[in-house]
Order: C-alpha cells, then structure tokens, then sequence
C-alpha cells in the first residue's frame, strides 16, 4: 500500500515515513501543498496523510482541487488547529479524516487502515443530479443556476435522496435517517415527498424525484 505524507515540519515528516515503512507501507514526502496536490494528481496512492498548514498551497485548498477533478483517494487530514469549525472545514471541503497534533501513532494507524477498508468511493463535497445540485457544507439547493428554498426537513430529505441516487429507498430507512425515529407516521414522508416535487421538479418541468408503488421513493438524474 503506497502512502504519500504532505508535510512541511521535516522531522515530523520523516518519522511518519520511518513508522510507516516499518508497518510495511510504500511512503512518499512531500513538504509544501503545491508539491502535495502534483504528487497526489499524478500517483496512485491509497490515502493522502495531509496537514493544512502548508507552504505555498493549503491542505484544505489541494483537498478541494483534489476533489473538485474528482480524485477520491481517502485523505487524512493532520492539523494542529483543533477548533471545532477547523475539523468542520476541513471534512466539509471532502476529507475523509481529522486528527490533531499532538496524535497518538496508535491512532493514526488505526485511522489509515480504517480509510484503507473504505476505498476510493466517490464523495463529492457538492451532489448532484442532472442540473439539480445540493451543496451541505452552505445549505444551497440550486436548479442549474437558480436557487432553491428548503426547509431544514426537506433538505435533510432532499440530501439523504441524493446520497442514494438511483436506489429505492424504503419509508422506514427515510423515517430512521431523516426523522431519527420510527414511530413517526410513515404518511408524513408522502408529505414531504410532495413538497419536494413542487419546489425541485415542477418549476422545471422535471420529474426526477419517483414513487416506487409499495417500495419507496427513488431520485433519479432526469433531464425533463
């Protein structure tokens, strides 16, 4: 399993490096964000351990860049900013982990290996569906260029749709992911449901949003 560490304090770099390659992984150094972002465009690596405090291009900037071209390598991402807000940034721009200096070398072995179980699966910062686009991190809901107003139920369920886009999705895993409970009514996801199609696809002339008689509902990516 190949490694690339960005880190611009060296001895801290080159003692990852040590570690790493005693537990049997291939390690590569990089020491500013600039150099980070070009390694982790052109290599193939298994995850990313990056810090944000970088020369010449931040960690939480070659995060973006990373994921905006669609490269999904896991990242983890070391910092000593431990303000809540830092971690939010930092996760919210697409990394997959945080930790904190000072860490414990347990841990952040453990969290590489974990990130090693999960893969390079797609998570973008922003989903999308067609032209219907829904960005978590600012709350905004658009239609190509055109802003859409939710309320915070219907963005929940509008967001947990799309993160299984193209999936039926059953009443009772809505009630338990966006109602956090399963004695609600299921009828109140109907409602909302139908809330939804008159703000995403009726305006536009779509219908990306389905019933799935007897099953559940299904977001698709629909032209029109």
């Amino acid at each position: 399993m190949r490694v690339l560490v960005v880190e611009d304090e060296r001895r801290m770099a080159a003692a990852l490096r040590r570690g790493l390659q005693a537990e049997g992984f291939a390690v590569d150094l990089a020491h500013d964000g600039e150099e980070g972002l070009h390694l982790a465009r052109t290599g193939e690596y298994d995850v990313v351990v990056l810090d944000i405090m970088l020369p010449r291009l931040s960690g939480y900037n070659v995060c973006k860049l990373l994921r905006a071209e669609e490269n999904w390598v896991p990242v983890l991402m070391l910092s000593a900013k431990d303000g809540e807000y830092d971690m939010a940034d930092g996760l919210d721009l697409g990394a997959d982990d945080y930790l904190t200096k000072p860490f414990s070398y347990v841990v952040l072995l453990a969290r590489i290996r974990a990130l090693l179980r999960r893969g390079r699966r797609r998570r973008p910062a922003v989903l999308r569906a067609g032209d219907l686009s829904l960005d978590p991190a600012r709350r905004v809901v658009a239609r190509g260029e055109l802003p859409i107003a939710l309320t915070p139920r219907e963005f929940a369920l509008l967001e947990y749709l799309m993160r299984r886009q193209g999936e039926v999705v059953a009443k009772i895993e809505i009630l338990e992911h966006v109602w956090d409970t399963y004695d609600t009514d299921p009828n109140v996801v109907e409602v909302y449901v139908g809330y939804l199609r008159r703000k995403i696809d009726a305006p536009f002339g779509r219908s990306s949003l389905h019933t799935v008689r007897g099953v559940g509902y299904r977001l698709m990516s629909d032209a029109g």
